[in-house]
């Protein structure tokens, strides 16, 4: 097991694996940005090395830098949290070339599953269902016309790096996806240094379902059941849950046994997730795989009670998972809303500044993941998650009516934030009735 671990990282995940890491009898190494100096989270940290300005291009994500406070540091392994540098393969191999093991896959899996063109060609391989789209990358208009053609609009575009709804335009109609292409390619090389795209039907009002899975290096892999990310706003996830409400026992099982055989497939190894999209008939397709651990990694952890980033830590110690799939149950309901320093009447901008006073709410199943303490000045460099309220109960029911609980307990004074957006989606009977699909926020009133 490794004695000493760098935490490649900020805020939230960065306390987590922190956390976690003491818990297991490992040091730690934070690294932080001059935005994050003074930061509560670091003093927990067994050293901390200051690489660069607030701008994450000037820190968290110079290779060199990081590399270096690993080596000063004298760590093992580096844990990349999410974000930043966590899906980067050039990063990872970097680290295992300066003999430093990198928590996740391997750069050859990351590599693979990351480019999401390569992920679909190889899920179809295997018999993983796809959305029917483009067989590869689209050179031209021409070609993306005539695709288009065959599969019939509407058409989504699709970046073939990255994620997060960065590159992806929706088309109608072949005029408007000539103009998308273009904003689509722009966005893409702007956000991800990759201009490639593709292109998928368009599946209208699907909701979406990812699965968990943990593949250790003696060959086996796991799926921790499925989490539900339907509650969105233009790709964003606001609220997850698990297991996925309203999914046919069938089809929870062929989705969590198919995401299993992608990841064995690809030779991945660690912590990830395989994304699927569920249509009004039930039918799942899958869509992308994030080679890292997710934001919303805790629902899971709940209902199975396994901690995920322990789980990856032993993982790339080289221990092999201590458990098969049948010893994984799913035991109650558990919900997760993003808490986002962000005002919701204008557009969800973000929304800085000082944090003039915090009340956590508590009680049974009730758990907060946050960095933040009243007094704590969220920056504007960097994502607008300023925490993740969880509850887990024993049905879907009393897990909303303990999350509506918490979320009127929760107090964030100074800045605006998303919870009284929470309120209300929780409290919407399309919710509770499990009637939402991605769009539901842009097709309703609420936000």
């Amino acid at each position: 097991m490794f004695k000493r671990i760098l935490v490649a990282n900020r805020g939230e995940i960065a306390l987590r694996v922190i956390r976690a890491c003491r818990e297991m009898g490992i040091e730690t190494v934070a690294i932080f940005s001059e935005a994050d100096r003074g930061a509560a989270y670091l003093d927990l940290a067994d050293e901390a090395f200051c690489i660069g300005s607030a701008r994450a291009s000037d820190s968290y994500l110079k290779i060199d830098r990081v590399i270096s406070a690993a080596e000063v540091g004298n760590v093992q392994a580096i844990h990349p949290g999410y974000g930043f540098l966590a899906e980067n393969p050039h990063f990872a191999d970097v680290c295992r070339s300066c003999r430093i093991e990198f928590i996740g896959p391997t750069h050859e899996a990351m590599s693979l599953v990351g480019d999401k063109n390569a992920a679909r060609s190889l899920a179809r391989q295997i018999g993983v269902p796809t959305v029917p789209g483009s067989d590869g990358l689209v050179e031209d208009k021409r070609q993306a016309l005539s695709v288009a053609r065959q599969i019939g609009f509407p058409v989504l575009i699709k970046a073939a790096a990255g994620g997060g709804g960065r590159g992806m335009r929706v088309a109608l109609t072949e005029k408007a996806l000539e103009s998308a292409l273009d904003q689509a390619q722009a966005e893409a090389g702007a956000a991800f240094g990759n201009a490639d795209i593709y292109l998928e039907k368009y599946v209208e009002h699907p909701r979406h379902v990812e699965v968990q899975v943990l593949a250790d290096t003696h060959g086996s892999a796991v799926h921790l059941w499925e989490r539900d990310c339907t509650m969105q706003r233009r790709h964003q996830k606001l609220i997850e849950e698990s297991p996925a409400p309203d999914l046919d026992d069938s089809a929870r099982a062929a989705m969590c046994a198919a995401a299993v055989n992608l990841v064995k497939a690809a030779e991945y190894t660690n912590a990830g997730t395989v994304e699927f999209i569920v249509d009004r008939q039930g039918n799942f397709y899958f869509i992308e795989m994030n080679a890292r651990i997710q934001v919303e990694h805790p629902v899971s952890e709940l209902v199975t009670g396994i901690d995920l980033i322990k789980a990856q830590i032993r993982i790339a110690a080289g221990e092999p998972l201590p458990f098969a799939q049948e010893d994984i149950c799913c035991r109650g309901a558990a919900i997760e809303c993003r808490i986002n320093a962000e005002d919701t009447t204008r557009n969800f901008q973000p929304c800085p500044g000082r944090i003039e006073k915090l009340i956590v709410p508590g009680g049974f199943g009730v758990r907060f993941d946050s960095h933040v303490y009243a007094g704590y000045t969220v920056s504007p460099h960097y994502d607008s998650m300023i925490g993740k309220l969880i509850v887990h109960q024993p049905t879907r029911d009393e897990a909303i009516a303990c999350m509506l609980r918490a979320l009127s307990e929760l107090r964030i004074e100074g800045i605006h934030t998303t919870v009284p957006l929470h309120k209300q989606l929780l409290a919407h009977s399309a919710f509770a009735e499990a009637r939402v699909d991605t769009t539901f926020i842009e097709r309703t009133s609420i936000g």
